[in-house]
């Protein structure tokens, strides 16, 4: 007995099979890690494949955002005129700063619009991400939609009050003529630097939080480096400034846009010579936000929302 089983053939069971790499197993079946960063010509695409949606969520947003005031969208257009009020007030009258500046009253306005539009896009900016969080964690688009989106309700916005700058100034004597075509331009370039600008803060604030409570105290301080209420050219031409400092207050972003503002509004800057670096300002500041602030922003993209 004990024979016949000692001449059998003892047999051992197979050694499992060794488990394919997963990461080569899920790339054969088409499968992605959740949320992954796409490559930047296709978050491009995936962009402009949700343009609609960008534009109606700015359209609502801008609807919404009044919705609860008796007087609605007028304070789209009211806000900005009070803050020329208060300014015309303070700095027109008490400091007298209109007794150097020519068109103290189409300059103010138009500063103040001009730099309500920069200033609103930073805060929109804080706030995209933060202010859109459930959005974020439960559906997949790229995020980028969100301050692009909003910093075009800014737009929106400063476009709709723009009626309201153009009755100001001609309340005063600036008439319609050629050298307002060319506020088509600055207002294209300042967009783009805004919606750059939005979406490196966007970045920002989403990674540290705190950067929205802080962001009015740095917007109040860069306001009064952008000559909005005074000018910067007056400035330099009294006070003996360090070289450092001339260049800063002349290539400010903020500045630069209002002026080219204000060169194409108003006669007494139109009949001026404007320097020749403000354009090429202008437009190098949009280029280096507007390209640096989407791949800065794209970058993070796999970050968003998991906080």
């Amino acid at each position: 007995m004990s024979a016949s089983v000692s001449s059998q053939t003892i047999t051992r069971p197979a050694p499992p099979a060794q488990p394919e790499n997963l990461g080569e197993l899920a790339a054969r079946h088409g499968l992605t890690v959740s949320g992954a960063r796409p490559p930047l010509g296709a978050y491009v695409r995936q962009l402009w494949s949700r343009r609609h949606f960008i534009a109606a969520f700015a359209t609502a947003r801008l609807t919404a955002q009044y919705s609860q005031a008796k007087l609605g969208q007028l304070w789209q257009l009211m806000t900005p005129l009070l803050n020329a009020a208060v300014y015309y007030f303070i700095f027109g009258l008490l400091l007298k700063t209109s007794h150097h500046v020519p068109d103290f009253v189409p300059f103010l306005v138009t500063g103040v619009f001009i730099w309500t539009f920069t200033a609103n896009s930073v805060m929109a900016g804080t706030k995209a991400i933060s202010g859109n969080i459930g959005l974020v964690r439960a559906l997949h688009f790229p995020r980028a939609a969100l301050p692009i989106a909003l910093a075009l309700q800014q737009l929106q916005q400063l476009l709709f009050s723009m009626g309201a700058l153009v009755l100001i100034v001609m309340g005063f004597g600036q008439f319609p003529t050629g050298s307002w075509l060319l506020a088509v331009p600055a207002l294209v370039l300042q967009a783009v630097f805004n919606t750059g600008l939005s979406m490196a803060m966007a970045r920002i604030a989403a990674r540290t939080p705190d950067v929205s409570q802080l962001m009015p105290f740095l917007l109040r301080t860069w306001m009064y480096a952008s000559g909005v209420m005074f000018s910067i050219s007056t400035v330099l031409k009294d006070r003996d400034l360090p070289h450092w400092v001339t260049v800063a207050l002349q290539c400010n972003p903020a500045a630069v846009y209002i002026d080219l503002m204000r060169f194409a509004l108003i006669d007494s800057y139109t009949s001026a010579q404007l320097p020749p670096h403000v354009w090429a300002v202008a437009l190098g500041w949009a280029v280096l936000f507007g390209v640096g602030g989407f791949v800065y922003f794209w970058k993070a993209e796999e970050q968003y929302g998991r906080g």
